[in-house]
C-alpha cells in the first residue's frame, strides 16, 4: 500500500539528522598512532538544539569536521538523515555540505570582496539556484535579520555582531537540514553574544536543527541538551 504524504513526512521527521555509531578518528605522527576520537555514539534528532562542549584538545573540532562532512572517520559509522555516509567520496560529501549543512564560524568566514548580499547569495549559487529565486531568498533572509539596508556594505564596514548575523543568514538561506555553529560567539563581546544566542533560539523555535560546538558553559546552557567531550570520549 502506498504511504500518504503525511505518513512520509512523519517518517522523515523521526529519522535523526545525526547519528554516530562507535565513531573514531586517529592519526599517525611518524609511527605513533594518536587517537583523537574514541567510540563516539551520539544522536541529534530533527528540530533539536544541542551543544557539544569541552576544553581545548577534547576533540570538538575533529568531531565537528566529521559531522560537517569536512573530514571522514577512521572507525565506526556516521549516518546523516538516515543515510550512512561514512564511505562517501569527497564529491558526495561536498554535495551534502552544499545542500544540507549551514555553517556558522567563530571568525565569520565572510568573503571580504563581496558585499553582504553577495556573501549570503553564495551558497545558492553553489546550489545552482536560479537568479530570480536567489534574489527572493536573499532579500527575505536579510530583511528578517535587519540587514537589508546593509546589503551593499562590505564585511569590513559592519560590526562583529552584524557579521555574525550575516553568517547565520548565509547558513539559513539554503534551508539546510542542519545548522552547525563552531564557537559562534568566540569573537564577540557579552552584549553581542547575547544577541546572537537569542537569534539561535529564535531559529530553533522555528524548527531548525542546531548543533553548537563550544567551550563556554553559558553558551551550552542555552541549548536544550549538552554533550560533553573529554579526551576524545563522550562523558555523562
Amino acid at each position: 500500500m502506498r504511504k500518504s504524504k503525511h505518513e512520509i513526512m512523519n517518517a522523515d521527521s523521526a529519522v535523526p539528522v545525526i547519528e554516530t555509531r562507535n565513531l573514531g578518528k586517529s592519526y599517525f605522527l611518524g609511527k605513533e598512532r594518536v587517537e583523537v576520537l574514541r567510540s563516539i555514539a551520539i544522536t541529534v534528532a530533527r528540530g533539536e538544539y544541542v551543544a557539544i562542549m569541552g576544553h581545548s584538545g577534547a576533540g570538538k573540532s575533529t568531531l565537528m569536521n566529521i559531522l560537517g562532512c569536512l573530514d571522514t572517520p577512521t572507525a565506526g559509522e556516521y549516518l546523516f538523515s538516515g543515510r550512512s555516509i561514512t564511505t562517501f567520496s569527497q564529491t558526495r560529501l561536498a554535495d551534502i555540505r552544499n545542500r544540507d549543512i549551514g555553517f556558522v564560524f567563530q571568525n565569520f568566514n565572510l568573503l571580504p570582496k563581496l558585499d553582504v548580499a553577495g556573501n549570503v547569495e553564495l551558497p545558492l549559487i553553489y546550489g545552482n539556484i536560479g537568479a530570480a529565486e536567489r534574489r527572493k531568498r536573499v532579500q527575505a533572509t536579510l530583511e528578517r535579520f535587519g540587514l537589508w539596508e546593509r546589503r551593499r556594505h562590505k564585511p569590513s564596514e559592519i560590526s562583529g555582531g552584524q557579521k555574525q548575523r550575516v553568517a547565520i543568514a548565509r547558513a539559513l538561506v539554503k534551508r539546510p537540514s542542519l545548522i552547525l555553529a563552531d564557537e559562534p560567539t568566540g569573537n564577540l563581546d557579552s552584549h553581542t553574544t547575547e544577541e546572537i544566542l537569542a537569534v539561535f533560539e529564535e531559529i530553533h523555535r522555528e524548527g531548525n536543527t542546531i548543533l553548537v560546538i563550544t567551550h563556554e558553559h553559558d553558551v551550552a546552557q542555552r541549548a536544550n541538551r549538552a554533550i560533553r567531550l573529554v579526551d576524545g570520549e563522550v562523558r555523562t
